[in-house]
C-alpha cells in the first residue's frame, strides 16, 4: 500500500511541476535566504503561492518519498493556491495535480 501511495504521489508532484513550468510559473533562481526562513504559513510574507509550491512543497515531499519517511495524513494547500492564484488561465490544471496528493494523503 505505501509503494503505490508514494509511486502516485510522484506521478502528481512531476504534473504538479510540469503545469507550472507550462504557466511559466517556474523560476530558475530561488528566493531569498529570508525567504525560506519565514516562519508564515506558505511563506507567504515572502513567496507567492507558486514559489512556494516550487521551492518549499514539493522538494520537501520530494525528500519524504526518497527517504521513505512517513508522508502527512493531511495537507490543505489547494484552498491556499486557489485564492492566491485565482487570476492564472488553467487553474483548474494547476489545483488538479495538487488535491489529488490531497486526497491521496488522506487515505493514509
Amino acid at each position: 500500500m505505501a509503494q503505490l501511495l508514494h509511486h502516485k504521489t510522484k506521478i502528481h508532484l512531476r504534473n504538479l511541476q510540469k503545469i507550472l513550468q507550462e504557466l511559466d510559473l517556474w523560476q530558475t533562481v530561488p528566493p531569498s535566504k529570508q525567504a525560506f526562513a519565514s516562519q508564515e504559513p506558505f511563506a507567504i510574507d515572502y513567496m507567492q503561492a507558486h514559489e512556494w509550491l516550487q521551492w518549499i512543497f514539493i522538494p520537501r515531499m520530494w525528500a519524504l518519498l526518497e527517504s521513505g519517511a512517513v508522508l502527512p495524513s493531511k495537507i490543505a494547500i489547494s484552498p491556499y493556491v486557489e485564492e492566491a492564484l485565482k487570476e492564472q488561465e488553467r487553474l483548474g490544471e494547476l489545483l488538479r495535480p495538487i488535491i489529488e496528493i490531497e486526497k491521496l494523503l488522506s487515505q493514509c
